[in-house]
């Protein structure tokens, strides 16, 4: 309990003026000194103001933990349901490509025979007669068509020499069948072109079969190509046909490498899957080819090339136009991007308004004619740049979610992860909006915000009402400290305050002065009562043991013991009284104590011939073991003192051994501070086998400091696992 002793105030201190001799003209005052008039507040006030203000702490506290778990979780969820969206495209354009070269695989191995006739109609076609008239006909179609359309797409100028056909058999195929304006649907429903070519008439037999091909999955064309890379048939019969696709206009490329790859393959399951590339028969529009080898018994006889459809991969990305429908919301959406940073994919933002994606695709750094590209074609892919960090992790195989900055410009939330089909380094990435995102977290706040405004109003009445409840009490403890007070205190506290609280501090300087000296008493009483309990046991065991704890203890492992006791002091004492008899014990124990602390070692029991001690027990120390031996030689050297000072012939004899020990409180009534376990009972067995004094170390010890303390054999000790070898410290010269 803590008082301060009253000193006397001086007239300054009251706010009079000052006394005679302070200053020129002072005068005694008239009369007794004015007190300064302090301003009460009411403690009820009081009260009032600090329940308030708890109330208000309490609630912006919880409420501003409450915004941050809430808000979080939310985050998460959101976050969780981009990727979960993420991972479903993922899995559906991993899918729609296992289909597509599952279906690939399949119709390579139905068009072998179609391939064998193509290929024989096309070896008759060699030295075919082609007239000029027809010459004419297939370059007006390349001239009037093809090249504006491939100006128009690409803002450059060809000439057709460079995409006319280079053999008498691509004339002639393209003559007989090319629509003159390219009209690739009217091209697909001819059967045959009645020139009684073998061409034309494997046409009229397979042409059907592979036309449902292409029509039931959507394909852009099928083509099949000898071993030469020679396109001996075309679905569509497009400008591509009879070209070659090593040496013709459009070699080069991924149709080329494609194609090199299969019919290399040996394989009838193999598929080489291309990367989208400009496609310049079909005006260089972004094309994606799949292919397969075509074989018979083991021989590669040609390879199927299948133009991938666009408009399929588009239907996996965007859920067929439902984004909202596919958890998307407002603003979500996925998108494949390639190893070169471009689209794979369509935007949702091109399909639902192609003005606005204009706008924001300039605004966010696309070249506006690159922009108008787009939103003429309708097509992103090849033109659209997509960089970001996120697209950079992805192509590097990380999967991840961040907030960046997208191709439109505006700040997004992006799901990204690499898209797990052999052969295409893509990556697939869904993007939200953050105030999309962010909306259940704003109106969580809104929310938040009125329920605490609710709880403040609440808080208001009833802190007024517990203020007035609270202050009743207070009033009554004055009265009851003032009429239980009966003694005197030498210190007082200061009363500082004028309201109730000031009256309960003077009935507290009136009460204090009784319990000043029954305090004291205490203090002197609980001060002797550690005392002897701290020179009884480890101080955080003290601790334990007044904290009323009954059962204690505590394991140990890597403690060292030593077990020592002295030989011949019962003879030595035998004719003594017992008071000197004490006096010499005393005289022992000292001194085997003085040398525990000069070796940091810890006692735990002093016997009459006995001595218990550990290192590394309280104090963690790496050298333990080195400390309990030099302390044991210290025993030595203080029996060698007394014997000296007294002329005894005592000895000691000590076992020190290391291990796993258990220290705590022995008793209820009569408490005990020990320690034991199989490291003490093996140092107690072997001092007590030992017929020599001396000082005895086990195997583990010995192991520890035979390089630091000369040791020999000195037999061996049984254990419950067997026999240890016993090792005797040779006596320091």
């Amino acid at each position: 309990m803590s008082t301060q002793t009253v000193r006397p105030v001086a007239p300054d201190d009251e706010g009079t003026d000052p006394p005679a001799g302070r200053g020129q003209g002072a005068s005694p005052p008239a009369g007794p000194p004015r007190r300064r008039r302090r301003l009460r507040i009411e403690i009820q006030t009081k009260l009032l103001v600090m329940l308030l203000g708890i109330a208000l702490v309490t609630a912006l506290v919880v409420g501003w933990i409450g915004y941050r778990s809430g808000s979080a979780a939310l985050e998460r969820a959101a976050e969780q349901q981009v990727t979960q969206v993420r991972e479903s495209r993922a899995r559906e354009v991993a899918s729609y490509f296992t289909g597509l070269q599952r279906s690939v695989v399949l119709n390579s191995r139905t068009a072998e025979r179609a391939m064998e006739a193509f290929e024989a109609g096309w070896r008759e076609l060699e030295d075919a007669d082609v007239s000029d008239a027809q010459r004419a006909q297939v370059t007006s179609a390349y001239t009037d068509v093809l090249l504006p359309q491939l100006a128009e797409n690409t803002g450059q100028d060809f000439t057709v020499e460079s995409f006319l056909p280079t053999s008498d058999a691509a004339w002639y195929l393209q003559a007989q069948y090319l629509d003159p304006a390219l009209d690739y649907d009217k091209a697909l429903a001819v059967d045959d072109a009645g020139d009684g070519s073998a061409w034309s008439t494997a046409h009229a037999r397979f042409h059907d079969t592979l036309r449902e091909i292409v029509t039931q999955n959507d394909f852009e064309d099928l083509l099949l190509i000898d071993p030469d890379g020679d396109v001996v048939y075309s679905a569509y019969k497009g400008v591509d046909l009879g070209t070659n696709v090593l040496s013709g206009p459009y070699a080069g490329g991924a149709l080329e490498d494609t194609f090199r790859e299969a019919v290399t393959s040996n394989g009838e399951d193999y598929v080489g899957l291309a990367d989208f590339e400009p496609y310049q028969p079909l005006a260089d529009e972004p094309t994606q080819f799949a292919m397969s080898p075509i074989q018979d018994d083991g021989r590669t006889v040609g390879v199927l090339a299948i133009q991938a459809s666009t408009d399929r991969l588009n239907e996996v990305l965007t859920s067929g136009g439902r984004w909202r429908e596919a958890g998307f919301g407002e603003t979500g959406e996925t998108y494949l991007v390639g190893p070169d940073g471009l689209m794979r994919s369509t935007s949702r933002l091109l399909v639902e308004d192609p003005e606005q994606y204009l706008d924001r695709v300039v605004g966010a750094g696309t070249p506006r004619d690159v922009a108008e590209t787009i939103v003429r074609l309708g097509n992103p892919i090849l033109r659209q740049s997509v960089q970001s960090t996120a697209i950079e992790e992805a192509l590097d195989g990380e999967t991840g979610i961040v907030r960046t900055t997208g191709y439109r410009g505006k700040d997004v939330i992006v799901a990204y992860s690499p898209v797990d089909v052999p052969g295409l380094n893509w990556v697939v990435a869904a993007a939200v909006d953050p105030s999309e995102v962010f909306a259940p977290v704003n109106d969580f706040q809104r929310q938040l915000v009125l329920a605490i405004a609710g709880m403040l109003l609440l808080a208001a009445i009833a802190s007024l009402a517990l203020a007035q409840v609270f202050v009743r009490p207070i009033r009554n403890l004055v009265t009851g400290v003032r009429a239980v007070s009966g003694g005197d205190l030498d210190a007082q506290v200061r009363v500082r305050t004028n309201d109730e609280v000031g009256d309960l501090s003077e009935a507290f300087n009136e009460m204090s002065r009784s319990l000043r000296t029954k305090q004291e008493l205490l203090d002197a009483e609980q001060r002797e009562k550690d005392r002897i309990l701290h020179s009884l046991m480890p101080p955080d065991v003290a601790e334990e043991v007044k904290g009323g704890e009954e059962t204690i203890a505590h394991d140990y492992q890597d403690v060292s013991v030593v077990f020592a006791d002295l030989v011949g002091f019962e003879e030595f004492t035998s004719d003594m009284d017992s008071r000197r008899s004490l006096d010499h014990l005393n005289e022992l124990v000292r001194s085997f104590d003085e040398a525990a602390e000069r070796t940091g070692v810890e006692k735990v029991r002093s016997l009459r011939n006995g001595f218990l001690a550990s290192c590394g027990l309280v104090v963690p120390r790496v050298d333990h073991t080195r400390r309990v031996v030099e302390f044991a030689q210290e025993l030595q050297a203080a029996v060698a003192a007394f014997n000296a000072r007294h002329d005894a012939d005592l000895a000691l004899r000590a076992g020190v051994n290391v291990g796993t020990v258990t220290s705590g409180i022995v008793g209820r009534a009569s408490v005990m501070y020990d320690l034991w376990g199989d490291a003490v009972d093996l140092a107690y067995r072997m001092h007590a086998q030992e017929p020599e004094p001396g000082i005895y170390v086990t195997d583990r010890v010995y192991d520890t400091v035979r390089g630091q303390f000369e040791l020999v054999e000195a037999g061996t000790v049984r254990e419950p696992d067997g026999e240890h070898p016993v090792w005797r410290l040779e006596d320091r010269a």
